[in-house]
């Protein structure tokens, strides 16, 4: 209709450029991107100065993702309407979205010499730090940028023009890149530093960070001190007051006999001093009848900490751990926030108290009288809280780790009780809101946890599903019911439920990169590929469009004077491009595409062409990768030695690279081998068309080699089996037949390339592993369900290795046929039928039989999963537990056997798709 309408109007009015634009974005809506990019052009050349063709063509350029067209517009606006201060500040903000900030510095002081307005003048000396930070040579950013920048901001000064917080804020950042915290400091004391108002706090925090790189600690002694007093819970200036506190003690600082002590106030430089001032701030709270901080009663904690590592006997002039945090229980454990105080502080409780501190812990817990059932609940919320609190620190001291499986049962009752009573307390609770008792239901869910790994009881993991699946019945919005259940579903290879419960959580923004690893990292391997394409899609769109919209952030920044926010900006787009899940996402969703499309709705070069994808170039920032996934998004309430640990996150990664070069490489040598078979070969050179060895072999080589290396690295690995996750993730990224389907793979490749290599080696690799993912997925013994995840992954990459392998004879067969034309021709001429067929001809043909002979079993072996799981009567299951938990858990249990089935249907659907595929391969 657009389109339409823009066509009426040019009829009327041929040159009306505007019109022309607005086509040419009906068009580029439309998909007709080379006829808008055509038509936009035709108007770009006559290089129009009115604001609607500008606005217009900017927002066309912008959805064709060029920027750097928006560049030259204004740049011809400018040039024929040099005095407009619109045309020269959007002219700015284009070089903005495309980062050329030598000529932003250019603009910005044009700009500014045309209308002389403090804004612009700093949008010019922005730009030259932001050259700093860009460039390359850091003695250049040192010796010219920074120093430029700097005297620009001092003649300001001089003449007394700063006018705004965010000059001052420049002027501040500046100095404090060039390493002169001496002078930043005295901007911050000086009269410009009034003008520091926006942030609370912000002139004494600026004062701090300089006072602590100058290693001023009397300075930022006084200072802690004296914002303490104003304010006794600002926990960063306990911890700046203890710092400098030691730091002065190391150095054996004394005040001077006369005047101040510093320019800040009296320095506290003892022990005592420090015991005497915590230890007042407590009892002014003590005397308060208002609500009390909590900030004096940790700090005292953490003074007890810092003495006992420095082997101070002054700690016990504090008291005594237990029972300062018995104290700090009696006021704050009615708040969520006092378990994660306290647990940091655990460790000054020696192991033979940790009974003992439960026990008086409990006794604090106003509970009422004990029922049929042998259990008091609380009151109400606080009452609740506090019980819960108490439960929460008993798991993280190792308490409830440290009981046996019956003991560890009957917790569980404890817990599902109090969390049904705790229900109450919700009824009036709105569907976005969580219950008050959801705490013990995740509680039972990791307990449970617990029984399924020491025992191997695979029911507990089903009771597990139905407790959270109940959790979720009631608090819909709960994200650690969501990414429990996630992340098991996972681990019993069901991924149908997994898409609806990660939709649910409703990611924001960075958390695609942050928890979108537990969606992704599952999506393809588990034969659900329709909704691993939807997932790699969602993941993608946020990293596609962080590009665009940083470029926004950065824009509004330079408008508003957030000048400090821009680096951050630029370092947070380039820590997103430089994401390991970026990188795992895109490689596999190229990977999926080929493997479901290529050689069925389009052959596997124009497959390879449409992605861009160039096997020699590797686009992967190896040396700069970040990996910012989220280990710790999960809450957990583990002893000290289960947590997560740093060797642990780096295994991880380390898992993760070598996983992710295994995939690059195998993508590009998909791409490697799509290309071989369209090079042109020597049509004289017989041995060239029998071995199919072109020009382009000698890329496939080098990647042959360089997978040979990852799949050793990633064997040692393997044969580690090295936990480098949380319990509720799997245990190592790489399995032992993922290596075994890209060795065959690897062969079958290495076939093409090597002629000594035997054909009939290749014909008996198939077979052998399609006996791997033999085997019931889903099958019931004694009444019990039984899983064995491990045999769909195994399929999926079996149907993989197939792929690869038709492709590999695709591309034969390709080379053979001008070898079979011309042995028919010569038979025609000679008129001789008896002639033998040579050698590579019947081998490929015994390869190809063999090949559909083992597709055929493959497909009858999907189709016997399918009749056994179909058949599987879930109702016929023993469950010991209640008859609302029964329906929970087997709601669960339908959901993996669905899940089950339909990744099967998929991997059958692709199998005979492939199956169609071989018999175009016959001569």
């Amino acid at each position: 209709m657009a389109i339409q309408q823009a066509d009426k109007l040019l009829k009327k009015h041929k040159d009306l450029h505007c019109a022309k634009v607005l086509k040419a974005i009906g068009l580029q809506r439309t998909g007709k991107q080379d006829e808008a990019f055509s038509l936009a052009q035709e108007v770009a050349t006559l290089e129009p100065t009115d604001d609607n063709s500008l606005q217009a063509l900017t927002i066309l350029y912008r959805e064709m993702h060029r920027p750097e067209l928006v560049t030259k517009l204004y740049e011809a606006a400018v040039k024929k309407v040099p005095l407009s201060e619109e045309y020269h500040s959007h002219l700015f903000m284009a070089y903005a979205r495309v980062g050329e900030y030598k000529k932003m510095q250019q603009a910005g002081m044009a700009l500014y010499k045309t209308v002389p307005k403090n804004p612009y003048y700093f949008w010019s000396v922005m730009s030259l730090v932001m050259q700093a930070i860009s460039a390359q040579d850091e003695k250049l950013a040192q010796t010219m940028f920074l120093p430029l920048a700097e005297r620009m901001v001092e003649k300001m000064v001089k003449e007394e023009k700063i006018e705004a917080e965010a000059e001052v804020q420049l002027y501040f950042m500046i100095l404090e890149r060039l390493g002169k915290c001496v002078e930043a400091l005295d901007v911050v004391r000086g009269p410009l530093g009034e003008k520091l108002t926006s942030e609370l706090r912000s002139r004494e925090n600026k004062c701090m960070m300089m006072y602590q790189r100058l290693q001023l600690w009397p300075e930022c002694n006084a200072l802690s001190y004296k914002l303490l007093l104003k304010n006794p819970d600002d926990w960063q200036f306990y911890l700046s007051y203890f710092d400098s506190l030691f730091h002065l003690m190391d150095k054996s600082w004394s005040p001077p006999n006369e005047g101040k002590h510093c320019v800040e106030g009296p320095v506290q430089t003892t022990v005592a001093e420090a015991v005497k001032f915590v230890v007042d701030r407590m009892e002014e709270e003590d005397k308060k009848e208002s609500r009390p901080l909590r900030g004096p009663y940790m700090a005292c904690l953490e003074l007890i900490h810092r003495l006992r590592q420095r082997g101070c006997p002054d700690e016990q002039e504090l008291g005594d751990p237990l029972e300062l945090m018995l104290q700090f229980f009696g006021k704050f454990g009615d708040k969520p926030c006092c378990i994660t105080d306290l647990k940091i502080y655990l460790h000054l409780l020696p192991p033979e108290q940790h009974t003992q501190f439960k026990n008086r812990l409990g006794e604090l817990v106003p509970l009422g009288e004990v029922g049929e059932d042998g259990f008091g609940f609380p009151g109400d919320t606080k009452a609740l809280q506090r019980h819960l609190c108490v439960c929460q620190l008993s798991r993280v001291l190792g308490l409830q780790h440290a009981l046996d499986t019956e003991g560890k049962l009957c917790l569980i009752t404890e817990l599902k009780a109090h969390y049904h009573y705790g229900l109450q307390f919700g009824k009036s609770c709105l569907k976005t809101e969580l219950q008050f008792s959801d705490t013990y239901c995740l509680m039972v869910a990791h307990v449970y946890i617990d029984l399924w790994t020491e025992t191997g009881d695979e029911n507990m993991l089903w009771q597990c599903l139905g407790v959270l699946e109940e959790g979720l019945s009631f608090s819909p919005s709960n994200a650690q019911f969501k990414l429990l259940l996630l992340l098991l579903f996972c681990r019993l290879g069901a991924f149908q439920p997994v898409v609806d419960l990660y939709s649910s959580l409703d990611a924001k923004h960075v958390q695609h990169d942050t928890i979108g690893y537990l969606l992704t990292r599952y999506a393809g391997s588990l034969g659900q590929f329709a909704a691993a394409s939807q997932s790699y899609n969602f993941s993608l769109r946020f990293f596609h469009s962080n590009q665009k919209d940083t470029s926004e952030y950065i824009i509004q920044a330079y408008k508003y004077g957030a000048f400090e926010k821009i680096p951050e900006f630029i370092a947070f787009r380039t820590r997103l491009n430089q994401s390991l899940h970026f990188a795992q996402v895109r490689t596999e969703r190229m990977l999926l595409d080929l493997y479901t499309e290529a050689d069925i709705t389009s052959s596997l070069e124009e497959s390879v062409k449409a992605m861009g994808l160039c096997p020699e170039e590797d686009d992967i920032p190896w040396d700069n990768m970040r990996d910012n996934r989220d280990l710790t998004v999960l809450f957990s309430w583990d002893p000290k030695d289960r947590e997560l640990t740093e060797e642990h996150r780096r295994l991880s990664l380390q898992e993760e690279l070598v996983w992710l070069k295994v995939r690059s490489l195998t993508l590009r040598l998909l791409a490697s081998l799509a290309l071989l078979g369209h090079a042109p070969s020597s049509r004289n050179s017989d041995k060239a068309n029998e071995n199919g060895v072109s020009a382009k072999s000698s890329t496939l080589q080098t990647l042959l080699s360089q997978l040979d290396l990852t799949l050793q690295t990633a064997a040692q690995i393997t044969e580690k089996q090295t936990q480098v996750h949380t319990r509720f993730t799997n245990n190592c990224v790489i399995q032992p037949q993922e290596i075994s389907w890209l060795q065959v793979a690897s062969r079958v490749i290495t076939g093409v390339i090597v002629p000594s290599y035997s054909p009939m080696l290749i014909c008996s690799l198939p077979p052998e592993l399609l006996s791997r993912c033999k085997g019931e997925v889903l099958e019931m013994k004694d009444s019990r369900l039984m899983t064995q995840p491990s045999l769909l992954e195994t399929l999926v990459f079996f149907v993989e290795t197939v792929c690869v392998v038709l492709w590999v004879a695709s591309y034969s067969a390709s080379v053979l046929r001008p070898l079979k034309s011309s042995l028919q021709k010569k038979r025609k001429k000679k008129k001789d039928s008896s002639t033998a067929m040579p050698v590579v001809l019947s081998g490929f043909q015994e390869w190809t039989g063999s090949l559909q002979g083992v597709v055929t079993q493959a497909l009858d072996h999907v189709k016997g999963q399918e009749a056994s799981l179909t058949a599987l009567k879930l109702a016929a299951l023993t469950l010991v537990v209640g008859q609302e938990e029964c329906g929970f858990t087997r709601a669960a249990m339908d959901k993996v056997q669905n899940s089950y089935l339909g990744s099967l249907q998929e991997l059958g659907d692709l199998l005979r798709k492939r199956a169609d595929s071989l018999k175009s391969l016959k001569f």
